[in-house]
Order: C-alpha cells, then structure tokens, then sequence
C-alpha cells in the first residue's frame, strides 16, 4: 500500500481515508480471487467474531459453505463447544442448514427464529424425526399467532431429490421452472437440507471453505487461563480447523504464555492470538507461535474500552503497521473490529490485513444466535451485547459462587443489551456477505488486484475530512 501524497503523522480511522483509482486491466470483478492466503482455509476474508451474540453453530456453518470462517466464542463450555463444532462438520456443503420445528410448534414460535422472507422455510418433523412437510415462510405473515404448524401443512411442497441436481446451475434452473424460492432437498426420502433460489446462485460464486475430510471449516476461541492444553486438544478431536488464542489485552506475559503451551502442542493447525495494534506485540505473539494476529482494541460497536481506559488505537493505523510487521515475519493479521460498510473492509485488507473480524454487523442476522423479538413498531431485531459487559461476564463464569461473580461484575465494560435490527432487504448473513464481497471485489478491479496479496501492494490510500467522508455517502432522500 502507498498513500496518496504526504504520509500522515498520526493514526488514522477508516473513515479517515479512502482508496485512489489506479490504472487496472481488471475487467470483471469474477476475475478476482478474495481467498485470504493466511492458512486458514478461508476462500473469502470474513472471519464472523467470536462474541457470543454473533457467531452460533448456525451462523459458522452458513459464513463456512460461503467461504467464509466463523469462530466460535470462548464463553461457551466445553462440551457445548464440542458439540458445536461437530454439528458444523455434520452440515451440507451444498444446501441450507434446515430450520426444523415439530407439528405441534406454534406460529409464534416459528417466528422467533425465522422470519416471514421469500428464501426461507420451516421443515415439519414428527418426534421420529421423519419428514413431514414443509412451510414456506412467507405464509407465516396471515397465519394467527398460536395456529400449529403442523395444521399449516396443506399439499405437498415440492422437494428436490439431491441426485437430480448435478451442480448449483442445475439447481437454479430447476427451482426457475418450477417457479420455486424454497425447497427442501432429500437423499434416500431423508431431508438433507434446503434451497432457495438465492442460494442455488451463491453456490455458483463462493467456494466453501473445506477441510482436508471435504467438511466445512469452523474455528473456536480459548482464554489465556486454565487448562489450555487439554482445552486445545479437546477442540482438535472434535475437529475444529482453526484455534484463536483471545483476550482484551494480547501483549501479555500470559498470552505468550498461552501461544507457546498450544505451539508446544504440535496440534497442526493455525493459532491465531490477540488483540494487540502494535508491531512490537505482534513480535511477541509471532515469536511465541502465532501463526495469525489478531488486531484491534475499542473499534467495535459493542466496546466502550477507548472511553473507560483511553486505551486502543485507531484501527486503519494499527492494522497497516502490525500487518507490516507480521509480512517480515511471515504472519498473517486479521482486522478485528470497526467496520461499518464494505469501504471498510476494502481499507483493511488495503491496509494489509489477510482477513476482517465482523462482529454486531452479522448480529442482526437470520443465522446469530439468539430469537427474533418484535419491537412496538414491529421491527424485528436480535440482542447483542459486548464481551467485557455485564452480562457476558456472568455467562463466562456462571460456574462461580455469588460471591466470586459479584467481584468480576464489578469491573465489567461495555454495552450489555443492545437492539441490533434486521435488515428488511439483507436478513441473512449471506446477504450481507453478497453486498460486501461485492464491493470488495469492485475494490480490487479499481486497483488493478486479482488477489489479495495484489490489492495489499497496488493499493493507492489518500487522507481525507470528515466533510470528504460525508460526500461520499449516498443521499437518503432526493434532493
């Protein structure tokens, strides 16, 4: 990367700076390659965070068949983390995660996982687990609240046999036809999962992110304290593909410490640690076995570290120094935090980094963990929350006696409730991943990149106002 004139004298934002056009044989934004080329396996550098309201078994596996890697949060205990990640290896590369419910659930509750779109659907399964029907969703918008879904099944909808679809065009074109936005898939009479249109297309522009057994990819997240050995081991037999080595304060005596116990282990899989924004911590970090850095401390929507402690950094600057540093070491960094649109994340990887943390953006998504609520108006919304607050605090240590917990809460940060809205026209996390590899990958045509290792050396970066900022966004309104 090179900016623009004059090199700056203090740290910068992303929303500090921008990208200059260069002159680019770049026709296609097809003839870019977003694969991250950090070890991970990703195809796309999209790391979904490891916060409890954002990434669930549901949401890694649907980031995961798009190419993307979700990590799973420290919080959860280990036999939940165990079974997660095992659940994510058992999902269809090729087909949508079902989203099933028993004939005697209610409309009401439908609605508290999926909401009334065109692309979704509910799979009807009787306590057997055999197959029953299936609802579209959009029919949950006439039904009353407490109707049953099961009273709901009338006729047949139409299922795809999945040996009658040789490959995602086939599957498009078929849905087409027959005039189909969502479908379920069966194998043998057993449903294997299920198709929208939307996704059919995906399928023919993001490879998934496979392990070496054919298998979606999915990491998880470990703390720096307790028995970090076994706790690595335990997440590798279940077959996570990527361990991230997390804490608020990465340049510690206890983070090096953690990153050398898992390095010694010889576990075969990247290690990711942070967070840190500095080139003498991702020294450290590197030097003690990290394989990827993670970067980033007070960016997210979430965090209220810069405004209680002062501490951090401003995110454009600390990924364009720690990521020079790890290139000399021959290590990766991930952007973790303080992207609001895809300009943002075009910036981080301009700036260096390999991947981009998204976390309160993917929050309000079909896939996060957590129910649909309803506000007065009737927007529908999910909760989030920080991982310093309150209440994410009395989640990680809700294994301690009142008084123990008492004392951790005392000292939390952060925002512990937060409304994150769904997006009427992009509910799905694979919404938001088609609008921002799409502006991403116009990012590199105006570069003149077809990789990411191109666009963090072609990259032109220039300084502009906060007025400079604000002509670039698109007027609300007509004028």
């Amino acid at each position: 990367m090179q900016f623009y004139g004059a090199v700056p004298s203090h740290d910068l934002t992303y929303s500090d700076v921008f990208l200059v056009p260069s002159q680019s044989e770049v026709s296609s934004r097809l003839d870019v390659s977003l694969a991250p080329g950090d070890g991970s396996g990703a195809t796309i550098p999209i790391v979904s965070a490891n916060m409890n309201s954002v990434t669930g078994p549901r949401l890694a596996a649907a980031l995961a068949r798009r190419g993307g890697l979700g990590v799973l949060p420290q919080d959860m205990h280990l036999q939940d983390l165990d079974a997660a990640i095992r659940w994510v290896k058992d999902q269809s590369t090729r087909f949508d995660t079902p989203f099933n419910f028993a004939p005697g659930d209610t409309v009401a509750l439908a609605l508290r996982q999926v909401p009334p779109v065109a692309g979704q659907g509910l799979v009807i399964t009787d306590p057997n687990g055999d197959y029953l029907g299936a609802i579209d969703a959009s029919r949950l918008v006439t039904a009353l609240p407490d109707a049953l879904l099961g009273d709901l099944l009338h006729g047949a909808m139409t299922s795809l046999d999945a040996d009658d679809i040789e490959g995602p065009r086939r599957a498009f074109d078929v849905m087409t036809a027959a005039d189909l936005d969502f479908a379920t898939v069966q194998h043998h009479g057993r449903v294997i999962g299920t198709l929208s249109r939307k996704s059919a297309l995906r399928s023919t522009l993001y490879q998934p992110a496979l392990d070496e057994q054919g298998r979606l990819r999915v990491a998880a997240a470990v703390g720096i304290n307790g028995d970090i050995a076994a706790k690595a081991r335990a997440l590798v037999a279940a077959g996570v593909d990527v361990l991230v080595i997390d804490t608020a304060h990465g340049h510690q005596g206890g983070m090096t410490r953690a990153i050398k116990i898992v390095a010694d282990l010889g576990l075969g899989i990247p290690i990711v640690a942070g967070n840190v924004v500095t080139a003498d911590a991702v020294g450290d970090l590197v030097g003690a076995g990290a394989t990827i850095v993670k970067v980033g401390v007070g960016p997210g929507a979430m965090c209220t570290t810069r405004m209680m402690t002062a501490v951090g950094r401003p995110q454009f600057s600390a990924v364009l120094e720690t990521a020079a540093a790890a290139r000399e070491l021959g290590a990766h960094v991930w952007a973790d935090g303080g992207v609001r649109y895809p300009r943002d994340v075009a910036l981080a990887l301009a700036a260096g980094a390999a991947s981009v943390m998204i976390g309160s953006w993917f929050a309000g998504t079909i896939e996060a963990p957590g129910q649909l609520d309803r506000d007065a108006s009737g927007g529908i919304y999910k909760e989030s929350w920080g991982m310093a607050s309150t209440k994410a605090v009395r989640q990680r240590f809700d294994r301690l006696d009142a008084y123990e917990l008492a004392r951790k809460t005392l000292f939390a940060e952060g925002i512990s409730s937060s409304k994150i809205y769904l997006d009427p026209l992009r509910p799905s996390v694979e919404d938001l991943l088609d609008m921002i590899t799409s502006g991403v990958r116009s990012s590199f045509t105006y570069a003149g990149a077809t990789s990411v290792a191109e666009f963090h050396t072609r990259s032109l970066v220039g300084i502009q106002s906060a007025a400079g900022y604000e002509e670039g966004k698109a007027l609300p309104v007509s004028w």
